[in-house]
């Protein structure tokens, strides 16, 4: 399990992992949280940072 934080996301990127959690629940015999979506999506978007 990760560490408790507060995000404050712009509304239209809430929008956008609203849509893709969306679509992922129609696909999954699970449940899908808001947190794993905005994880995925953040560990992709790193993938292209080299640090």
């Amino acid at each position: 399990m990760g560490s408790r934080i507060t995000v404050v996301l712009n509304p239209s990127n809430a929008e956008k992992l609203r849509n893709i959690q969306a679509k992922m629940i129609k696909t999954s015999p699970k449940s899908v949280s808001f947190s794993h979506v905005l994880n995925l999506v953040v560990h992709e978007g790193l993938k292209k940072f080299k640090a």
